[in-house]
């Protein structure tokens, strides 16, 4: 067995499309009008054809979970939250935040409330902790990755 990708239930598909494109560069690889795949990473199913395909009833279908999400890494960090403040129609879990071992994140809501997190990649975190002249020893500490490890983001 090969598990293919996530489904997201959505109300609008012309708007769910625009905002993946516009917000996070996404690539639409196929699209069936009811069902469209997201760069062979995860698909959009209209809720409509949702319905039919499963027998739910309307009612089932729950919005904004708040139990799962989308996770992305962007590598210009700093240049997608300067675009992603420039969208007034943006729907903030939490404003840009720092974990606790190093890398920042921020989270937000899809049109259809799926919650989508786009961090920063752990390369770009361990490159950055160097500029800032910490150790070998200190990153480790603060990622949680061996200082073997580190060796593998040079």
């Amino acid at each position: 067995m090969k598990f293919i990708c996530p489904l997201l239930v959505v109300k609008d598909m012309d708007c769910s499309k625009r905002f993946y494109q516009d917000v996070l560069h996404a690539k639409v690889t196929v699209d069936l009008g009811a069902n469209v795949t997201i760069e062979n990473a995860f698909a959009l199913q209209t809720e409509e054809s949702w319905l039919s395909f499963t027998g739910l009833a309307p009612d089932k279908v729950k919005t904004c979970p708040n139990q799962t999400e989308l996770y992305f890494e962007e590598p210009d960090y700093d240049g997608f939250l300067h675009r992603l403040e420039s969208m007034t129609e943006i729907q903030y879990l939490h404003a840009p935040e720092e974990m606790p071992w190093g890398q920042r994140v921020v989270r937000f809501y899809d049109p259809d409330d799926h919650i989508i997190e786009v961090g920063e990649p752990m390369d770009c975190v361990i490159s950055r902790m160097r500029k800032q002249g910490l150790s070998e020893e200190q990153i480790a500490k603060r990622t949680g990755f061996s200082v073997q490890d580190l060796q593998k983001f040079e």
